[in-house]
């Protein structure tokens, strides 16, 4: 539904009062990965520092009472009359002592986005919230809303009672939303109560104008409902929670801004890489198909490769010394027996000549052994 040309606009009264176009950057890629990145980003950029103190855990005087004493060199509590003396301190083993790591205030708090990341993750913030099965799937309950993107005409920036918005939410069907918002509330679990943050509330409509007539103050005590200025879009409530899909009611005004923020002298629109990421059905259509080049007859298989390490053969082709070494190495021990024997004989003759020059025996020749 994001691609079509024309959106219908309503009236305060929920009845259909023209039609404008739809931005182009409606129509931007959904990218929930940069989406999901630039929010957690963003998200860290409004923590507030902490640490513990610096010398908690560190106030009892003591010292290592060094080697010698076959005891552990940790830092020890002085004096004596107590179970307290001679205990270990400071230590984030001993007790009372310090934490491990203590927390610093010089901690990296706040993180830097590329500007242009930040600009394709508010497009595709954009574009998500004109697809009704992003927004259901974000929850919200939009059953008896008549279209998505919901434009209401630019007299509704001019509203300036709760009462009055109520009113409008409930004839353009928007109310559930803010109901359903309204029943989530409960208290928070943790410490989080102790701290200006009590309870809890799901997410309702994001209503976004351009320019403030009394909308901000009559929209505002309404339960799960945001406002935003359309010149001033925040990742952090088009995608809360990272999570694409936010129901917007836009007044016509700042909708058809849209187009000068991300028109031709405005900010970029992201391209999509692929406009139809279906490959298999692109590469086996028939336009596809038809101007391959056809499969070759008769080609030749070629038997695989041989491996040199297994085989003699490949080996012999790379390093014909590396070959010739291999095959000595094979026919080596196929030698090793007779140099045995041969050696066994050597020592046999060794022996019988000793014996016979001892017993001092003469040769026919005249020699004497």
């Amino acid at each position: 539904m994001a691609a079509r040309p024309l959106v219908s606009v309503f009236s305060l009264t929920g009845d259909k009062a023209g039609e404008t176009n739809l931005p182009s950057v409606m129509t931007a890629p959904l990218r929930p990965d940069v989406v999901q990145f630039v929010h957690t980003n963003m998200n860290k950029n409004k923590r507030q520092a902490y640490a513990v103190n610096i010398k908690a855990g560190k106030k009892v005087v003591a010292s290592s009472w060094g080697t010698g004493r076959a005891v552990a060199r940790i830092p020890r509590v002085g004096g004596g009359g107590t179970s307290r003396s001679g205990q270990g301190a400071f230590g984030n083993m001993c007790r009372g002592g310090r934490m491990f790591a203590p927390t610093k205030t010089w901690r990296k708090w706040n993180r830097k986005i590329n500007i242009t990341q930040k600009r394709y993750a508010v497009a595709s913030a954009l574009a998500a919230s004109a697809v009704p099965a992003l927004v259901m799937a974000r929850g919200h309950s939009i059953d008896d809303v008549p279209e998505v993107p919901l434009v209401l005409d630019t007299a509704v920036e001019a509203t300036k009672k709760t009462s009055a918005a109520k009113d409008i939410l409930a004839a353009i069907g928007a109310i559930a939303d803010v109901e359903k918002a309204a029943d989530s509330k409960q208290i928070r679990s943790g410490k989080g109560k102790m701290r200006n943050r009590r309870y809890t509330l799901r997410r309702g409509p994001l209503v976004i104008y351009k320019s403030n007539d009394g909308v901000e103050q009559a929209f505002r005590n309404l339960p799960g409902v945001e406002l935003c200025c359309v010149d001033r879009l925040n990742l952090l409530q088009l995608a809360p929670g990272g999570h694409m899909g936010r129901f917007c009611i836009w007044s016509q005004a700042a909708l058809d801004s849209l187009e000068t923020i991300y028109g031709e002298n405005g900010k970029r629109i992201p391209a999509a890489s692929m406009t139809n990421a279906d490959l298999a059905r692109i590469i086996n259509s028939d336009e596809v198909q038809s101007v391959v080049n056809p499969v070759k007859p008769g080609q030749k298989d070629y038997a695989p490769k041989a491996n040199a390490i297994k085989s003699i053969v490949a080996l012999e082709k790379l390093d014909p010394y590396a070959a010739e070494k291999r095959k000595a190495a094979a026919s080596a021990p196929a030698s090793k027996p007779a140099k045995k024997a041969k050696k066994e004989f050597k020592a046999q003759g060794k022996a019988y000549y000793a014996k016979v020059s001892a017993q001092g025996s003469v040769c026919e020749n005249g020699f004497t052994l």
